[in-house]
C-alpha cells in the first residue's frame, strides 16, 4: 500500500507516469458550488468570494483532487467587448458575434488583461483558492485557444469560411488570439494558478480532419504553448482526439482531456507514457446515472487507463452539467476511493 499522498503530490507522481497512492480525480464543477450556497449562477459568479467558498465546499464533500478557476468559458469575450448570455440552469454562453466583417480583422488588437473588468474577479479567485490550498491542492486555469475561440468570435459558418478563403486574415487572427491567450493564461499562473487547461475543440478529429489540424490547430498550439508559463493540458471538450494524439506531445503539453467516444484503453496504450489522460466519463449521461452505473463507469475507466499511472478520472468535457445529481456525484467520489488504490490488484485479478 502506497503512503497517502496530497492531492498535489498524487498529480504529480501520475503526471510523472507513476503509480501514486491512488487514481487522482478531477470533478471539473464551475456551476456546482452555486447550489452549495443556495445562489442562482447570476449571483455565485457576481463576486470572486463566492466562486472561492464553493469551490472549497466542493472539493471538501466529494474529495476530490483540484480546485477549479473557471467561471465561464464565455468570460474571455467581454475582454473582447463581446456579449455574454447567462442561465439559470446551464453556463454561460457567447451572444452575438462581435466580428461582423472579415475586414473588422485587419484591426483587432489583443485585449489588455490587466484592463479588462470582467476578467479581474477570475484572478482575484484563483489568487483565493491557492491560499487556502496551501501547497496541497492543485488549482487550475483555463484559457480557449486561439484556434478554437473564433466560433465564439464571429460565429462557425464564418470562421470556417475564413480558414480555407482568407487565409491572410485567419493568419492575422490567429496571432491577435495567440497574444491574448498567452497574456490570459500568465496572468492566471501569476495569480495561482498551477496548470492551464488549453480548450481546444476544434482541433478534435470530431471538427477538423488530421491533415487540416497539423496546418492550423496544431502550429497554433506549438507557438502559444510555448510562450505560457506553466504546465499545459489540452481539453479537446468531449471532441475525439486518437488521430492526432502522438502529435499532441510535439504541441508542448503535458497531457489531454479525452473523449467519451473513444476507447480508453486504445488512447492510453497511443500515449505511450508520453501524455497524461484526462477523462472519460460521460457528462451527459452521467445526468441519467444510478449510483451503481457510476461505479461501474469508475471502475471500467480505471481498469482501462489506470495501471501505471498517467491518469487522472474526469469528465470528457471539462464541465459536469449543472443536471447532475449530488447522488451520482458522491457515488462517483466513493468509487475512485474504493476502486482507486495503489496497486491495483482487482485489476490484475481479472476485475475482481
Amino acid at each position: 500500500m502506497t503512503a497517502a499522498m496530497t492531492s498535489l503530490q498524487r498529480v504529480l507522481t501520475t503526471l510523472g507516469h507513476r503509480e501514486p497512492d491512488r487514481v487522482p480525480f478531477f470533478l471539473l464543477m464551475s456551476l456546482h458550488g452555486a447550489r452549495e450556497l443556495g445562489l442562482s449562477l447570476r449571483e455565485y459568479f457576481s463576486a470572486a468570494r463566492n466562486v472561492v467558498e464553493g469551490q472549497l465546499r466542493i472539493q471538501r464533500k466529494y474529495r476530490h483532487d483540484c480546485l477549479y478557476g473557471l467561471f465561464h468559458a464565455a468570460l474571455e469575450l467581454t475582454a473582447w467587448g463581446g456579449e455574454v448570455i447567462t442561465y439559470d440552469d446551464g453556463p454561460a454562453n457567447s451572444g452575438e458575434p462581435f466580428i461582423r466583417d472579415f475586414e473588422m480583422i485587419r484591426s483587432l488588437e489583443p485585449p489588455d488583461v490587466a484592463a479588462a473588468t470582467d476578467l479581474q474577479p477570475v484572478l482575484e479567485a484563483i489568487a483565493s483558492l491557492k491560499e487556502h490550498a496551501a501547497g496541497e491542492l492543485p488549482v487550475i486555469g483555463v484559457v480557449m485557444s486561439p484556434f478554437s475561440v473564433p466560433p465564439m468570435q464571429m460565429g462557425f459558418d464564418r470562421y470556417l469560411e475564413l480558414m480555407y478563403e482568407r487565409p491572410e486574415l485567419f493568419e492575422r487572427l490567429m496571432r491577435v488570439n495567440e497574444a491574448f491567450c498567452v497574456a490570459w493564461a500568465n496572468a492566471q499562473l501569476a495569480a495561482g494558478a498551477t496548470a492551464i487547461v488549453y480548450f481546444d475543440p476544434v482541433s478534435s478529429s470530431t471538427i477538423t480532419p488530421k491533415e487540416t489540424y497539423l496546418r492550423t490547430g496544431y502550429p497554433i498550439a506549438q507557438r502559444t504553448i510555448a510562450r505560457i508559463h506553466g504546465p499545459v493540458v489540452v481539453h479537446l471538450a468531449s471532441g475525439r482526439g486518437l488521430p492526432i494524439l502522438a502529435d499532441l506531445p510535439g504541441a508542448g503539453c503535458v497531457g489531454v482531456g479525452v473523449s467519451a467516444e473513444e476507447d480508453l484503453a486504445t488512447l492510453k496504450a497511443a500515449a505511450c507514457g508520453k501524455l497524461m489522460l484526462v477523462g472519460n466519463l460521460n457528462g451527459i449521461a452521467m445526468r441519467r446515472w444510478t449510483p451503481a452505473e457510476a461505479e461501474a463507469e469508475v471502475k471500467r475507466a480505471i481498469a482501462a487507463a489506470g495501471p501505471g499511472g498517467g491518469y487522472i478520472l474526469s469528465d470528457n468535457h471539462g464541465e459536469i452539467p449543472w443536471q447532475v445529481s449530488e447522488e451520482t456525484l458522491l457515488a462517483i467520489s466513493d468509487a475512485v476511493q474504493t476502486w482507486g488504490a495503489y496497486p491495483l490488484r482487482w485489476v490484475e485479478n481479472g476485475g475482481k
